[in-house]
């Protein structure tokens, strides 16, 4: 797949199908749900996606379509690593506060959907507990940002750090394809 998806094409994929939820905080509930240990190769993250922000009404065709592209772009990235996650957030020329609180709808989906997969956190890295604890805190900020270089250097680095810790959940909880290729043959 050449083309990313964007976080505007997926808002309004989102939008069109009175979807309650952005792309950041959809995106963040995938990230979520694939760095908690979800199986790569899992098919029900739509149906939980569909009960978490849909009122459980299934997608149409036209949305489900967009999300599998946006599954499978997300699932590429975590297998990169290192630096490949690609946030699903409105881009640098949005307001300052659309993408703070696009990336507190990101983090607050990554949240739930980490939840809903990772419910040993006793046996997490310290690391993991202190990226989920900061991911808790980042989700609870209100304060509205100046539209200044500090503010934005300030969102920026939150960014990088989301994702950075994001990418260590991933390595830590997270499956490789061979993980779900081990498992038991699928019946398509």
């Amino acid at each position: 797949m050449d083309k990313q998806i964007d976080y505007d094409s997926v808002t309004n994929a989102l939008f069109q199908d009175s979807v309650n939820a952005d792309a950041a905080e959809v995106h963040g509930i995938l990230c979520g749900m694939l760095c908690g240990g979800m199986s790569l190769t899992d098919q029900k993250w739509q149906a939980v996606l569909a009960d978490t922000t849909n009122e459980a009404e299934p997608f149409s065709s036209a949305l489900s379509f967009k999300l599998e592209q946006l599954f499978t772009q997300t699932v590429e990235q975590l297998l990169e690593g290192e630096f490949s996650l690609q946030m699903m957030l409105p881009d640098d020329q949005a307001p300052i506060n659309d993408r703070g609180l696009a990336l507190i709808n990101w983090v607050q989906g990554f949240m739930l959907g980490f939840g809903l997969h990772q419910q040993e956190l006793g046996q997490c890295s310290a690391d993991v507990k202190e990226a989920l604890q900061d991911f808790s805190d980042i989700s609870r900020m209100e304060e509205p940002m100046d539209e200044d270089e500090a503010s934005e250097r300030a969102l920026s680095e939150v960014i990088e750090y989301v994702k950075v810790s994001a990418l260590l959940c991933y390595s830590e909880l997270g499956r490789s394809l061979l993980d779900d290729q081990q498992d038991k043959p699928s019946v398509h």
